[in-house]
């Protein structure tokens, strides 16, 4: 048989085109590296996790095993750790995690924005799993999802490895999960990235007012996580008159840090009048042009209202879940003000991409965004950041399985 050069370079094509196809999942390093189980700390009952022990299945096709690095311990989580409100449990949380890729499924080869992806990679997950202009909002209900869809919210009756409260989890890629090669931001940064999509949501719903611009003025009314990186979306979007307000006087401080040029404390102003006119006096004996309410608390949103300009703008996006009615009075709060409303809720998957690009931006212009994580705890000790975060003792509060740098107080 006459087998010349261009055979040849066939021959080797087709053989090597096989070899890929018979193989199986891409695994990190030697054997043995990847343990047979995984620790998961699932919530067993109200007010504590325990951390269980189940087997790692094998990598499908379309998975990927993730070494879990750190994960946020978010409102969401605290919720549910007080409460149960969505009546989920035992349930794996942990929705704000990070980690390095060690097993691929042959079919993986990108993420979800078409940038390669490969084991030894940095991975987060998104709880929107599609990229369909149609969704301008998380919304369960409508989408159909499952646990395998949606990682540490969810219960999983099936494998439990879905939440990041764990030394690894497993990304079900067949069922339209979505995930992203983060490599490129250091771990502090990607355990900010999926509360950090909520504020650029918010911002994004604010500015269909038509009212948030560079020299607007800005009062952001709760300075928990979400209060302290909504004024960091705004500062790094170039909004300067930014007013915060809160009762922690910790908090205030790093609101100055986040970009917010002035403070008010409530605790310090008896009654809503007092309260609405040191927001005018923060502004120079201004009313705000836009405001963001970001406690949870219905109290200080029916006070909002007083903090606003007539044909002012407000964003709502405190009220994750059901914490109670809010009293306003519809004449003098709404209608007279003609304020104009917006409710924001979670993000859609662009908005999630958005926040890579804020996160470098705002470390570019000197903010100090991953210095809201200032607690970090290991997951044998899960209750007890909790409850430390419940305690609001810290400002942002993480389960990590590696060491954070020296700025993170390690518990």
């Amino acid at each position: 048989m006459d087998i010349n050069s261009v055979n040849i370079e066939e021959i080797v094509k087709q053989v090597l085109a096989g070899m890929a196809d018979s193989a199986g999942p891409e695994t990190a390093g030697g054997a043995g590296e990847v343990p047979k189980t995984a620790h998961v700390a699932m919530l067993t009952a109200l007010g504590h996790f325990e951390v269980k022990e189940y087997p790692i299945p094998e990598v499908g096709d379309d998975d990927i095993l993730v070494k879990v690095e750190g994960t946020g311990i978010c409102g969401t989580d605290q919720h549910e750790f007080k409460k149960d409100p969505f009546g989920l449990i035992p349930v794996a949380l942990g929705h704000e995690g990070t980690g390095t890729v060690v097993k691929l499924g042959r079919n993986v080869k990108k993420d979800s924005a078409g940038k390669p992806l490969k084991v030894g990679d940095k991975l987060v997950t998104c709880m929107i799993f599609q990229d369909d202009p149609e969704i301008t909002m998380f919304d369960l209900n409508k989408q159909n999802v499952g646990a395998a869809d949606v990682y540490g919210l969810l219960p999983d009756d099936d494998i439990h490895l879905n939440g990041w409260f764990a030394d690894y989890i497993l990304i079900k890629g067949s069922r339209g999960s979505t995930y992203f090669n983060v490599s490129d931001m250091d771990l502090k940064s990607r355990i900010l990235i999926e509360p950090a999509a909520v504020l650029v949501h918010a911002v994004e719903r604010a500015k269909t007012t038509g009212i948030l611009r560079f020299n607007s003025r800005v009062a952001v009314q709760g300075c928990g996580p979400i209060g302290l990186l909504c004024i960091a979306v705004l500062r790094t979007l170039g909004i300067n008159n930014i007013t915060a307000v809160d009762g922690n006087e910790q908090r205030l401080a790093f609101a100055k840090k986040m970009g917010a040029d002035q403070t008010v404390n409530f605790m310090n102003h008896k009654g809503i009048d007092a309260l609405s006119g040191a927001v005018r006096e923060s502004f120079g004996g201004h009313l705000a042009d836009f405001a963001f309410q970001c406690t949870g608390s219905p109290a200080a949103h029916s006070n909002i209202y007083h903090f606003i300009r007539n044909g002012g703008g407000l964003c709502e996006l405190g009220f994750f879940i059901n914490n109670g009615e809010a009293t306003i009075n519809p004449h003098f709060d709404l209608c007279a003000k003609e304020i104009n409303l917006v409710g924001s809720w979670v993000y859609t998957l662009r908005d999630y991409m958005t926040t890579f690009d804020f996160l470098k931006r705002a470390k570019a212009i000197g903010l100090p965004v991953t210095e809201l994580i200032t607690d970090c705890f290991p997951l044998e000790k899960i209750n007890e950041a909790h409850e430390f975060a419940l305690a609001q003792k810290g400002l942002k509060v993480a389960i990590t399985n590696v060491a954070l740098d020296g700025s993170t107080n390690n518990h």
